[in-house]
């Protein structure tokens, strides 16, 4: 029988730095296929993310996007991954979206940070309070020791200050924090994970050398970054191809903020090929997490392997 991978069967079995190799590793692999699909309107969306991978296998996730559904006490994202062997096509494991998207979202941004943020980096600032913020908490102390402090900014205070109270075992001074421009000038690293279709970090407000996290924008009308940061910052995604797509890059693009050379490099230039990192101390540098149907294959990859071996 195949087996389906619940999110409560990984609970105390998986490591963020282990979830960091593997997004890493899968890099260092050839260049996947990918193809995604959306129906639906932007209040209510389906997606399908489908990916093949040369010696890994192919991947399939299709899941719901409903943004109201917070306010119904129901989750805003369903769904489910199916992983097919490499060599006959066989169904490997269906597991649970909420696992993968979890543990794939914040290794994503936490090895595009290690790729790009500065070495002597100490204190990381969270925009937004909701599932994917405590994710990055935890993923981000648990692989980049040098944090000291995590600051949590929420449009709701009392959101962020939920969030700080309900993490534990974090080893950093963890606190929320009521003003985010002064918060952001404060940070060596800021991390954004929210719905907003506006921006809500302003380039004025980022000091040289900071690096930027761009995560909550993943279609055409969103974003959280203005074109004053997209222009100064020098700019990385994690995938050209799923990227291109995402608000993030369109609207400066459009406004001219940016050109399509803007972007140095994503995680395959950055792995496998050698791109260009930080250049210096003070550069600001700009990193879009995306997400795509080919990490969704390396994490599940990954998690069927260590919960499922054999």
């Amino acid at each position: 029988m195949t087996p389906f991978i619940r999110y409560e069967d990984a609970a105390g079995h998986l490591d963020w730095r282990d979830a960091v190799r593997a997004l890493e590793t899968g890099h260092r692999l050839p260049r996947a296929e990918i193809a995604d699909s959306f129906l639906g309107p932007a209040t209510g969306t389906m997606m399908t993310r489908s990916a093949f991978i040369e010696s890994l296998g192919y991947g399939a996730k299709p899941f719901t996007v409903f943004d109201g559904n917070a306010a119904r006490g129901l989750p805003t994202v369903q769904g489910a991954m199916l992983v097919f062997d490499k060599d006959d096509g066989h169904l490997r494991a269906i597991v649970e979206s909420r696992l993968v998207t979890e543990w794939k979202t914040a290794a994503d941004s936490v090895l595009g940070t290690s790729l790009l943020a500065r070495p002597d980096s100490r204190h990381l600032l969270v925009v937004g309070a909701g599932t994917v913020a405590a994710s990055l908490v935890r993923a981000y102390t648990a692989v980049l020791p040098g944090i000291e402090r995590v600051s949590v900014w929420a449009r709701r205070p009392e959101q962020a200050q939920a969030l700080v109270a309900e993490l534990s075992g974090i080893d950093a001074d963890l606190a929320a924090v009521p003003d985010l421009g002064t918060a952001v000038g404060q940070a060596d690293m800021v991390s954004t994970a929210t719905m907003a279709r506006q921006p809500v970090i302003r380039g004025e407000w980022v000091r040289p050398g900071t690096h930027v996290d761009l995560i909550g924008a993943y279609k055409a009308d969103m974003r959280e970054a203005d074109d004053a940061l997209m222009a100064r910052a020098s700019l990385f995604v994690d995938s050209r191809d799923t990227a291109a797509h995402i608000g993030e890059l369109l609207m400066p693009l459009a406004s001219g903020a940016i050109t399509p050379e803007s972007v140095m490099g994503d995680f395959y230039d950055l792995v496998q090929l050698g791109a260009r990192h930080r250049q210096s101390d003070d550069e600001i540098t700009v990193f879009k997490n995306g997400g795509g149907a080919h990490m969704d294959l390396m994490i599940a990859s990954w998690i069927i392997d260590t919960l499922s071996p054999g």
